[in-house]
């Protein structure tokens, strides 16, 4: 069966070996987590985990299924194919040789990046967008010569309804 990428919104108690458990699930069953993000909401005894995985839909289905017997899981919310908001932050240490600062800055422009960090031999490039994003900007700054790599995985939310 075709294996899709799924973006699963998971509500949980703030608490030591949520996250664990939840890692386990996965693991235990061979299932593979592409991005995992994991934070405190408004709510401090609340956090949310953004997991993208890729599986067919009988095996998401199932993951649904055992995450939500999971002690402390709230709600689990499949994001995939509803109407969502996803994002991803980056930061991307690039050589900045003299005769490719002004190309870098000029990327960066385009895709509305910032540079955080300027060494005699580099800049570290600061862009949050969709994982297309990042990918064009990454295609742009790889012949220039990315020195290294720090992504925080996807987050995303439900869009409010009209």
């Amino acid at each position: 069966m075709n294996e899709e990428k799924h973006v699963l919104s998971i509500m949980v108690d703030n608490q030591p070996g949520v996250l664990s458990r939840i890692a386990g699930l996965f693991s235990g069953r061979g299932y593979n987590i592409e991005s995992l993000c994991v934070a405190e909401t408004m709510d401090s005894v609340v956090s949310r985990l953004t997991i993208v995985t890729k599986a067919n839909l009988p095996l998401i289905e199932q993951i649904k299924k055992q995450i939500n017997k999971l002690i402390n899981v709230i709600k689990v919310h499949e994001l995939t194919g509803s109407d969502y908001v996803e994002r991803e932050m980056a930061l991307i240490k690039v050589n900045a040789k003299p005769e490719h600062k002004a190309e870098i800055l000029r990327i960066v422009d385009i895709f509305r990046g910032k540079i955080v960090d300027v060494g005699t031999e580099h800049y570290t490039i600061e862009v949050t967008g969709t994982d297309g994003k990042l990918k064009a900007l990454l295609s742009l700054l790889k012949p220039i010569g990315i020195k290294e790599i720090a992504r925080t995985g996807a987050i995303a939310m439900f869009r409010e309804g009209k």
